[in-house]
């Protein structure tokens, strides 16, 4: 999206956006921090919202959540579909036009096939062993700190500070209107607490995982960003593979096709992260009985939750080969907003519930104070998303509460609970 962002929002001065962006996700970064450290259980933000607030509230999480991480397997997916298309044309290979972009007859798309097939591909291999897959993400972020510096360090060379004037030719309004779409480059930090269970030490290691993570990434943004906007003028970056792009644009097409190639393999691994993630919260949810109870059912051969992975594989496929990649980002940054401000609001819960945390857990500062400011903030980068967006985010709400009401409400664990004390 940084591409897409610069050349509409915000121009160089996106790098401000991703200041201002890194700033509210730290904020709610602590929030999972600590709920990391003191409640280590499967589920992430479902699970905690579900210790302090009940059931209700979250399901509400739980379905944002859902639909984030659906969303944004679908987003990236779509994405590494651009770098792939855009490294074919590179080497004199095109898709059909209807066949390269989400639904959209007046520019003559109607289904992305290669989003749709990596959809697929990830689906398949997730549900077989998690651990290779995420031995392979693992891998794969060597792979990606080289592509990285590859453009770092070639592309500080052709860099024309006269690109970077105006460096704020939208204004403040740019910037705050990038901040709300480049918040998703951010998520996925929260996809480390989704496997706290799994975690050796999860009261040290998953708040160094989410934090470190967020700041590693914001540094690489700026720096990626100030390169990128420098080299190509930012009203040329409207494309959906800006930094091979930004090596073509300079004649080094060589350079481009390594890093499109880096950026196929990388990408892919963020699906499988994504993916891995959205099952094991399908899995999650499916065990309160707020979601059919099949969706819980373990491979016996893989131990992997196979149901639930293909249940998410078949919904992200349809938003990834149907929908453009700007309307995808939007709706995934509107949900995980929504859910980051019910942990904020969390955390205030649960200093009331369980008092300060102990010694070797993580402590959010300055309760409740830091904890308003994160919700003010996410509601302040919501208002800057269309009202398009915010049309489809209601249409979602009444989803998720139909969904409750007609069938986990009534089969939810607590209801039976509930109904045997009786």
């Amino acid at each position: 999206m940084t591409g897409a962002a610069s050349a509409v929002y915000a121009g160089p001065a996106l790098i401000l956006s991703f200041v201002l962006a890194a700033f509210v996700v730290i904020l709610s970064g602590l929030s999972f921090a600590e709920f990391a450290s003191r409640i280590p259980v499967l589920g992430g933000a479902y699970s905690y919202v579900y210790v302090v607030f009940g059931e209700f509230v979250a399901w509400l999480a739980g379905w944002f959540l859902l639909c984030e991480f659906m969303l944004a397997v679908s987003s990236v997916a779509s994405g590494w579909s651009g770098y792939v298309q855009g490294f074919l044309t590179s080497i004199g290979v095109h898709l059909p036009k209807a066949l390269t972009a989400g639904y959209n007859p007046d520019e003559g798309t109607y289904i992305d096939l290669i989003a749709g097939l990596v959809i697929i591909f990830v689906t398949i291999w997730v549900s077989q062993e998690a651990k290779k897959a995420l031995r392979l993400n693992n891998a794969m972020v060597w792979v990606k700190f080289g592509i990285i510096a590859l453009f770092i360090f070639f592309g500080v060379f052709f860099v024309k500070p006269s690109n970077w004037q105006p460096f704020m030719p939208f204004g403040f309004s740019g910037v705050f209107n990038g901040a709300a779409l480049v918040f998703f480059a951010f998520l996925g930090f929260d996809a480390v607490a989704m496997a706290a269970e799994e975690v050796e030490n999860p009261q040290k290691d998953v708040p160094r995982g989410i934090i470190g993570s967020i700041a590693i990434a914001t540094l690489l943004y700026i720096v990626v960003t100030l390169i990128l906007t420098g080299i190509v003028p930012f009203k040329e970056l409207n494309v959906n593979d800006p930094v091979a792009f930004a090596m073509r644009y300079i004649d080094h097409g060589l350079v481009g096709s390594v890093i499109s190639v880096g950026a196929i393999l990388t990408l892919l691994t963020v699906t499988i992260s994504m993916m891995y993630s959205l099952a094991r919260l399908l899995y999650a949810i499916s065990k309160d009985g707020l979601l059919p109870k099949s969706l819980q059912k373990i491979n016996p051969k893989h131990k992997t939750p196979k149901k639930a992975t293909y249940a998410a594989g078949v919904v992200a496929f349809f938003f990834a080969a149907a929908f453009p990649l700007n309307i995808l980002a939007e709706l995934t940054n509107i949900v995980a907003l929504a859910y980051l401000i019910l942990m904020s609001l969390g955390i205030i819960k649960l200093r009331k519930m369980m008092g300060m945390p102990k010694k070797g857990e993580f402590k959010v500062p300055l309760v409740p104070v830091l904890p308003l400011v994160s919700v003010a903030s996410c509601l302040f980068l919501m208002t800057r998303l269309q009202t398009a967006t915010w049309i489809v985010f209601g249409i979602t709400i009444v989803i998720g509460l139909l969904i409750y009401f007609i069938y986990g409400y009534r089969n939810s664990a607590l209801n039976e609970e509930n109904q045997q004390e009786r």
